[in-house]
């Protein structure tokens, strides 16, 4: 098993507080590896602007750091800040670390007039372009290439990591903050098995193992559809899942939970959109899982979500008050995280629900796969 929290907030808030989190819950992982995944991004030194994309990742040697630099002013991105962390590297477990980056870009001028959708296919084909120039000897490794995104993974205990990289002295805050710390059970310790894991502005992370993993990843990859690679995790199927659903189906988030876990036969049946959902099911039967598993995710306008998998073997709360919310693994998580809320009104979803932190983070929706999806006209 692993560990998960998330943490969103009207107030940007420092990557430490969910690290801190992590904390109360260290039983549940071995120090394998550590995901944070920032959303709403605040520099103490630069006045960002969200439309900025940020490259995350890490150059392991000088060649490797210049390779990035290069690639990236000939493709015509402009620098615009470039984050230095304050570094404690003796914290580091790896050796080969010569530098971590975020750095914010101008885009390209011939995209900066084009459609948010044409943006993004840019940014996923510079990103996978990137990690291509990694070489055996000078590697690279590129978590992220999105505008408003941070990410930062590591193999170390999470607070060891927050240490090593100073993130307790807000040089980096954010409204949302996932992190996930790593049970290595079924892969070798690898950084892009870490999650939490990132597509075009949608992001998952799991507390699970995904032993449908074999027939969805081969699925996926039989769609040619650029950024269904790696792999290196059973996990990240379930990114790409929701990448499909909202991208290439169309389909409101809701979905979701109708694609990976369908309703039975004899459920549908009562459905009000029995018809669709069933067509749906049979669509995508290669698609749905088998857990257990509980998956947390968020999406570019800061949605955040929480599903359950059928066998429901994987715990998760979710709990907080107007304004900042949290999920995590186990209720000790969300303590640390929103102390100050009434415990009274914390939720744990059963197999059928998907659990919807709306960005104005008002009030949790708890949807049932019972319920009709909210489509543009009726199914």
């Amino acid at each position: 098993m692993c560990r998960l929290a998330l943490k969103t907030a009207n107030e940007p808030f420092s990557p430490y507080e969910v690290l801190s989190a992590m904390e109360a819950m260290k039983e549940g992982y071995d120090g394998s590896g550590l995901g944070l995944l920032l959303r709403g991004i605040e520099f103490e030194d630069f006045k960002y602007n969200p439309r900025f994309p940020i490259l995350s990742g890490i150059a392991h040697t000088e060649k490797a750091w210049q390779r990035v630099k290069d690639y990236m002013e000939h493709r015509d991105y402009e620098l615009k800040y470039d984050h230095r962390f304050a570094m404690k590297p003796e914290l580091i477990e790896a050796e080969d670390r010569f530098r971590y980056f975020l750095r914010a870009y101008r885009m390209p001028p011939k995209f900066r007039d084009m459609s948010d959708e044409e943006r993004e296919d840019e940014l996923l084909h510079a990103r996978l372009a990137l990690r291509k120039l990694a070489t055996e000897e000078d590697n690279i490794t590129v978590f992220s290439l999105y505008p408003d995104v941070v990410m930062i993974k590591e193999v170390g205990w999470p607070l060891q990591i927050g240490d090593a990289l100073c993130l307790h002295d807000g040089q980096v805050k954010s409204r949302v903050c996932m992190a996930q710390g790593r049970q290595n059970t079924n892969y070798g310790i690898n950084l892009y098995a870490c999650h939490p894991f990132f597509i075009q502005g949608i992001s998952t992370m799991t507390n699970g193992e995904n032993t449908a993993f074999i027939p969805i990843k081969d699925w996926l990859v039989g769609k040619n559809i650029p950024g269904y690679i790696g792999y290196q995790s059973d996990s990240e199927v379930f990114t790409h899942i929701l990448h499909y659903t909202l991208k290439k189906l169309k389909l409101p988030l809701q979905a979701y939970k109708h694609i990976m876990t369908p309703l039975s036969k004899a459920e549908l049946a009562h459905h009000p959109q029995k018809e669709f959902l069933t067509g749906l099911r049979e669509v995508c039967k290669r698609l749905i899982i088998d857990g257990p598993n509980a998956v947390i995710g968020t999406l570019p306008d800061e949605t955040c979500l929480l599903v359950m998998d059928q066998k429901k073997l994987r715990p998760a709360t979710v709990g907080g008050r107007e304004g900042a919310w949290a999920i995590a693994s186990e209720i000790c998580g969300v303590d640390a995280m929103i102390p100050d809320r009434d415990p009274s009104f914390d939720f744990q979803p059963m197999r059928e629900h998907t659990v919807i932190i709306p960005p104005d983070r008002k009030e949790l929706e708890i949807w049932s796969q019972h319920d009709p999806l909210p489509l543009p006209q009726a199914a």
